[in-house]
């Protein structure tokens, strides 16, 4: 026999499967609005005290108004004419999930990176959850070393760079 094991899932243990269409209602409206670079209008999908849980470069942000000022804004001044497109998205419940990419135009300061110009794809991953048709936790992860990568940076000294083609 086996030794114990760490609970799994607790995070979506209670889930109710209720929600789910609730929940895509919101994120797929809270998309279309990035996409229509609104800021003050993301009240309407974030509650007030929501929580911002990214990867290294991104950080941890408590609350709309920490993530408006130290990401929102920050990134829209770095990347113009950015697109966001979910090439999936799952959800169950009071939780969604969705992998994709931004296309964006780099023309503003971004990880001391001077504006190139360059149009770059940013990866990312996110999964949210939702709660009284806000969303009150969004786990991120984006993929900078392959933005930095286009821009001309290679954070790895050419180590961990392969392509499907290769």
């Amino acid at each position: 026999m086996k030794g114990s094991r760490p609970a799994q899932a607790e995070l979506t243990r209670d889930n109710d499967l209720s929600k789910t269409e609730e929940t895509r209602t919101v994120v797929s409206s809270m998309v279309d609005s990035l996409n229509d670079h609104e800021i003050d209008g993301m009240g309407g999908y974030f509650a007030q005290t929501f929580r911002w849980m990214g990867n290294a470069g991104c950080g941890t942000k408590l609350g709309l108004e920490a993530f408006q000022s130290n990401w929102q804004k920050p990134f829209q001044a770095a990347f113009s004419d950015k697109v966001c497109i979910d090439e999936a998205r799952l959800a169950e419940g009071e939780w969604m999930a969705a992998f994709g990419r931004q296309e964006a135009t780099h023309s503003g300061d971004f990880m001391g990176i001077k504006p190139t110009g360059k149009r770059v794809e940013i990866r990312y991953m996110d999964f949210w959850k939702v709660a009284d048709g806000r969303i009150v936790d969004n786990y991120v992860m984006v993929d900078f070393p392959h933005v930095m990568q286009q821009l001309g940076v290679d954070p790895f000294k050419g180590h961990g760079w392969e392509t499907l083609d290769t």
